[in-house]
């Protein structure tokens, strides 16, 4: 395994990246392999006419190897400064070689795959939409290293490359090709190598555009009014998206300015300096953890039952085309799937199929037949989807898996509706269908390994990330997202200050602050979640009845206020205009409500934190890494964190527990740590 290194007759080197695995990744061995490579080109030059710079794999380059990112610590910052910028100076010996140098992208092209490409003076990519283009390491909490952010702003300009560097877009070929990344596409394979010879001929002594004489950044001069405008506002949009706990995209905005600012070597060191202060820092090893290692390992089936034969479904049955029906239905239909859409009537079936090809709206159970999953999304009350499974279920394929989209009632209950519950699963979505990534897969009791592993597949096919849990009141997500929601309508009870509450928990990066996700459930829903859960089981009633945001959430709902769908809820909604609270809340408002804003902060992150460990303890989790992805990717728990377990360990488990025993001993026992978790501290180890 190495870079293949082949001359032609016309003194054209391909140079072909073969890296030992499946995937091409800047390691050590790359850095030795590449310097090897260039150092040979320096020597043969006289004898060369141009590169072509390609890939033996099905992707172009993998990017950096977070193996070994992840382990960079302050101790050892200076040896990885020190390799990349070996890395940098080899890609910039590349370029300078005084010969046309061409990447042939067959592949994707991510993070350092597309920064070699960018040291490359022409780039041709495979229009094939399963490609990917771009610069995503900010959604790891990095930034570009090896020249990506000096590169990408000399070629596009600082604007332009702004968003595609700090959101971490990642293009198809053809919007890479639009975007100014990638200068030519090819059709197939063989177009692929012949557009990159052709250029070398035609184009014998290139020279970067940064390289060349009087060169500037493209939107950037010195002195320009508009720039200061520009550099005087960005810094405040950007706080206004992050808050302040990501800090990847703000190095990014400053590496962008300063080097563009700078020469291009200099931009260089400019923007090291930045990835090492990074890839050091915590934020960037919590989400390198888990939406890298963790994300990787539940794609791959790490939650699916072994031995089990991969099947896929050809027919899917959705009952009930309200928003979640019709958004389950339009992703299947996506996916190339036969889908049926059943209502009570066909008017709703048909409203809810909309214009998505592949639908079938219809009123009648006799249309399920052929189904092989079906998948139940009425209204979230038990005796409807009682009477609605069985039909289902009859007019379905005999081994047809049998599913609900309830997001709180247990699946071992539902079960007893069909004739065979090893066949019936919980697949609980997230609204909306087509944004939300997460499906959580929730085991009965009953519920069979194949039930499980077709499930699973079908959650792939779809284009979703599953996690798989046992079943129980709410399952994990829904169960602890509700703590985030109590959490904080007890604090209004409590007089602290909506705003305060709000502004805080997005300020800790949650995705929607608590009351107004509170709005878009609606205000009704927890409370028919406790008046069911009080219904089964009435040893609950004493902790239940008591807490004071149920207090509250049942006057708003005796005065109207059900939540936005009703037209008010804890926020005013005008029409034409934008939501405000309600100033009625001033009704609970405290002088001095005497909570400190860290505390409100950490009541909601601990409460989810400590929540989640109670599902690992009871087994309703079964994996770490199902807890982080699916907080993360299903309630919106902070990102920067890692998740909720990934909070803890990064907190260090006995500072946690010793700050949850203060919110216990000032808010009440819900904040008590569990005794596994008291016992794991003790022992010094992490989840």
């Amino acid at each position: 395994m190495t870079i293949h290194f082949e001359r032609d007759d016309e003194g054209i080197v391909t140079l072909t990246l073969d890296m030992p695995g499946s995937a091409n990744v800047m390691n050590a061995e790359y850095h030795r392999l590449m310097g090897e490579a260039v150092a040979r080109l320096e020597a043969e030059r006289e004898g060369i006419t141009g590169v072509v710079l390609t890939s033996a794999k099905k992707t172009f380059f993998a990017g950096g190897d977070l193996n070994v990112l992840v382990r960079i610590t302050p101790d050892n910052a200076a040896e990885a400064l020190g390799f990349l910028e070996d890395v940098k100076g080899q890609l910039r010996r590349l370029e300078r070689l005084g010969r046309p140098v061409v990447a042939a992208i067959n592949g994707s092209a991510l993070g350092g795959g597309f920064e070699i490409a960018l040291a490359c003076h022409h780039r041709v990519a495979l229009d094939d939409d399963r490609i990917r283009i771009g610069l995503p390491e900010a959604t790891l909490g990095l930034l570009p290293g090896a020249g990506g952010v000096t590169r990408l702003v000399r070629l596009l300009g600082v604007q332009p490359a702004l968003p595609l560097l700090m959101e971490g877009r990642q293009l198809r070929p053809a919007r890479a090709l639009q975007a100014g990344m990638v200068h030519e596409l090819a059709a197939t394979r063989e177009e692929l190598v012949a557009k990159a010879r052709a250029w070398i001929r035609a184009n014998p002594e290139p020279v970067q555009p940064w390289d060349g004489p009087g060169y500037a950044v493209p939107d950037v001069r010195v002195g320009d009014p508009d720039l200061y405008g520009l550099l005087a506002a960005a810094p405040a949009v950007l706080r206004k998206k992050t808050h302040g706990v990501f800090p990847a995209p703000e190095r990014v905005l400053a590496a962008a300015v300063e080097g563009a600012l700078v020469d291009f070597d200099t931009a260089l060191v400019v923007e090291a300096r930045y990835f090492v202060e990074l890839v050091t820092g915590q934020v960037a090893k919590n989400m390198i953890n888990t939406f890298w290692f963790q994300l990787n390992a539940i794609t791959a089936g790490g939650s699916r039952p072994a031995g089990v034969e991969r099947t896929a479904v050809t027919r899917v049955g959705v009952l009930g085309a309200g928003m979640m029906g019709a958004g389950i239905a339009e992703v299947s239909a996506k996916a190339g799937i036969e889908v049926v859409l059943k209502d009570v009537t066909l008017e709703a079936a048909r409203r809810g199929a909309g214009d998505t090809p592949g639908i079938t709206p219809t009123d009648s159970d006799a249309d399920l037949a052929g189904c092989d999953l079906v998948v139940e999304a009425v209204f979230e009350d038990r005796e409807l989807k009682h009477r609605v499974l069985p039909a289902a279920e009859a007019s379905a394929l005999p081994d047809a898996v049998i599913a609900s989209n309830t997001s709180t009632l247990p699946i071992t209950g539902l079960a007893s509706a069909v004739s065979d519950p090893t066949r019936f699963i919980g697949l609980h979505f997230f609204s909306p269908v087509p944004k939300m990534r997460l499906v959580e897969i929730i085991r009965g009791e009953k519920t069979s390994d194949e039930t499980l592993a077709r499930a699973f597949d079908y959650v792939i096919r779809i284009g979703k990330t599953p996690i798989v849990v046992n079943d129980s009141r709410g399952f994990y997500t829904s169960r602890t997202f509700g703590t985030y929601v109590t959490e904080a309508v007890s604090m209004v009870a409590e007089g602290v200050a909506p705003a305060l509450v709000e502004n805080v928990a997005r300020r800790a990066g949650m995705a929607v602050g608590p009351l107004a996700v509170s709005d878009e459930v609606t205000l009704t829903l927890p409370l028919r979640i406790r008046d069911q859960t009080l219904a089964d089981d009435p040893a609950n009633a004493g902790a239940l009845g008591d807490h004071p945001a149920f207090a509250v959430l049942e006057e708003l709902v005796a005065g109207g206020r059900t939540g936005k769908a009703g037209g008010a809820g804890f926020y005013e909604y005008p029409e034409g205009g934008r939501k405000f609270l309600w100033p009625g809340l001033r009704r609970w408002a405290g002088a001095d409500a005497g909570v400190t804003e860290r505390d409100v902060e950490d009541r909601l992150l601990f409460i989810q934190s400590l929540e989640t460990i109670r599902c690992l303890d009871e087994g309703v989790l079964t994996s770490v890494g199902d807890a982080n992805v699916g907080s993360v990717l299903g309630f919106g728990f902070a990102p920067w964190s890692g998740g909720t377990v990934q909070f803890v360990n990064s907190y260090g488990l006995r500072e946690f527990v010793e700050r949850a025993d203060y919110l216990a001993d000032t808010y009440g026992e819900r904040f008590r740590p569990p005794t596994s978790l008291r016992e794991r501290a003790a022992r010094g180890e992490a989840y």
